[in-house]
């Protein structure tokens, strides 16, 4: 057994409840975008919006994350995950709840949207991520797999949770249950479990002035340091790209297929697939990151939804394919958010992790923003899918090539020494 492997058992052992915590606080970030696909139908129907009218609140979402994800990672540096996590888990199952309220008024479905943008801060991946960061180092690629699951896993219960709450509720109810149940869940699990380092400390009552000194002795990048890095600014456009792209194919996911003639329950079942496979892009790509630096995982990783777009356009009747092509771009949405974490966390380490993975972040929700409203767009201009579906190509070919070598990974112990 490698010395790195000892170190990792040592961690799950003493760590792995944190995780488990983690891993369902991120599912929360997660529940908007997974949902609103299945909630576009119903809300043209009452309401006669376009699905771009309907995507507009992500984009919403991400121009409130954008100049925010930052300050929130600074909060995280200086108060402690657990201090952020909590609160913004109830105040997001409450946006979540607040969405039944839609009244037609296009005004009203924005401010319901910004209530949950700014609410949501509270649950992005930076306050997951860094609490498991905190703790793990040996283990650290599968810590951060298992934890950024909790966003595939919203992404496979959430479409047929949604799909049966509509058919048999109605949409308003719908939304109702999904806030409370879902946040009644994570935050059974956070309360009793969800502490990282920074937390410990102030549970254990160790003074504010050494908990600010063990922070500043922390090994890694000065924010000015990290804003100036080749390799970090490297991720944050693959990360901003590869978001906007998964993000469009994942969220549009069900009216594709639909478009393909595959109907609205069986495009359920598929998302649902699909939002699995990004469980196992997760956990396969951070098993992989602990065992080497291994140049050709990334490139892979993004050029995968250049298959899936394929087979969407040239063989979309084959349902056997079809549910390759979903199973594939949920792998590869999986794999980006593992990526961008454990390769931030690798090349800036932990001296400030929380906020320069919080300006990676907000990459992450540009992304999310841009793309399904993009996707809309295109849609609702063309009246098709197809145009979005051939333009994915180029955008993950380059971004592919942008990883391909980005040198081996900083030996932050060292250089602590």
């Amino acid at each position: 057994m490698t010395a790195q492997q000892h170190t990792g058992g040592t961690e799950w052992r003493r760590y792995w409840p944190l995780v488990v915590a983690a891993m369902a606080g991120l599912s929360m970030s997660a529940i908007a975008g997974a949902s609103i696909g299945l909630f576009m139908e119903p809300l043209h129907r009452e309401f006669g919006w376009s699905r771009a009218q309907i995507a507009v609140g992500l984009s919403i979402y991400a121009l409130v994350a954008f100049p925010l994800s930052p300050v929130g990672g600074m909060l995280i540096d200086r108060w402690g995950a657990r201090r952020m996590a909590i609160p913004g888990t109830i105040l997001t199952a409450a946006a979540i709840f607040s969405f039944s309220f839609a009244n037609g008024s296009a005004s009203q479905w924005v401010a319901l949207w910004l209530f949950y943008a700014f609410v949501a801060l509270g649950v992005k991946p930076t306050v997951w991520s860094a609490a498991v960061t905190s703790r793990f180092s040996g283990s650290r690629g599968l810590a951060l797999g298992v934890t950024l699951s909790g966003n595939a896993i919203a992404q496979m219960l959430i479409p047929v949770l949604s799909q049966h709450l509509i058919d048999n509720h109605g949409w308003r109810s719908a939304y109702r249950w999904i806030g409370i149940g879902w946040g009644a869940m994570v935050l059974a699990l956070l309360v009793p479990l969800f502490f990282a380092g920074h937390d410990k400390r102030r549970r254990d009552n160790v003074g504010r002035a050494a908990a600010a000194l063990e922070r500043a002795a922390l090994p890694g990048l000065s924010l000015a340091q990290a804003i100036r890095n080749p390799v970090l600014i490297r991720i944050a456009i693959v990360t901003l790209v590869g978001t906007a792209i998964s993000g469009a194919l994942m969220i549009h996911l069900v009216p594709i297929l639909n478009e393909r003639g595959i109907g609205r329950e069986t495009a359920a079942l598929i998302a649902g697939l699909s939002g699995g496979m990004g469980i196992v892009g997760k956990l396969a790509t951070g098993w992989l990151y602990d065992r080497g630096n291994f140049r050709w995982l990334n490139p892979l990783n993004l050029w995968m939804p250049v298959l899936t777009s394929s087979v969407l356009i040239f063989a979309p009747h084959s349902i056997p394919l079809v549910v390759l092509a979903a199973s594939i771009i949920g792998y590869s949405s999986g794999a980006l958010l593992q990526m961008s974490a454990y390769l931030t966390g690798r090349y800036c380490g932990l001296r400030k992790f929380g906020t320069i993975f919080g300006m990676m972040t907000s990459g992450i929700a540009i992304g999310i923003g841009l793309g399904p409203l993009v996707a809309g767009m295109i849609y609702d201009t063309a009246g098709s899918y197809t145009p979005l579906l051939i333009g994915v190509v180029p955008f993950m070919v380059v971004s592919g090539f942008l990883l391909m070598k980005l040198g081996p990974y900083p030996d932050w112990h060292e250089t602590a020494e």
